[in-house]
């Protein structure tokens, strides 16, 4: 659990380097980072109690111990909306076991059941953002932040699931023929 938390925690930002464009140090930063795909590997490969457990240890890590976090850490990321993502994660880790319960991981089952939870993911995190909003009493923050942290960022999570697809044979040929 602990080298999946390790595992976790070092899967942030993801940059494309353009050095073609003037032949400078130019980088895009995509606006996601390699944490969900990792998520939802280890979650493929071990089971949900062992995930489930690793990414807590991840969250108090983050939230009490060093700032492992996209954009930072310490107790007051619980008032960020990417609280709310982090906290999405637990029903992606549910849908993607019961895909693993089930024991038919192919192409299409693991791209149903991958969409399914980035869409719960995001689900919970605008849940969780809609209630900041309504606490703090900030109702013209809530469009903002939905652009922000969904509507931006969803294209990307759903086109990560591609890569994952291309493994899928090994991790089910190395699950089911021990």
């Amino acid at each position: 659990m602990s080298l999946q938390s390790l595992i976790i925690s070092t899967m942030i930002p993801v940059y494309i380097p353009l050095r073609f464009i003037d032949k400078s140090s130019n980088n895009i930063e995509i606006p996601i980072t390699w944490q969900i795909p990792t998520v939802i590997l280890l979650t493929l490969i071990f089971n949900r109690k062992v995930v489930l457990r690793a990414f807590t240890i991840y969250i108090v890590l983050g939230l009490f111990i060093s700032p492992v976090f996209h954009q930072g850490g310490s107790i007051g990321y619980l008032l960020t909306p990417n609280f709310g993502y982090l906290l999405g994660t637990y029903p992606l880790i549910i849908i993607i076991d019961n895909l693993n319960k089930k024991s038919k991981i192919n192409f299409g089952n693991f791209l149903i059941n991958g969409c399914l939870a980035i869409f719960a993911m995001h689900l919970t995190g605008i849940l969780y953002n809609f209630i900041q909003i309504i606490y703090y009493n900030q109702f013209n923050m809530f469009l903002y932040n939905l652009g922000k942290y969904s509507a931006g960022k969803i294209g990307y999570h759903l086109i990560m699931l591609l890569p994952i697809i291309l493994i899928i044979k090994p991790i089910k040929y190395i699950k089911y023929n021990k």
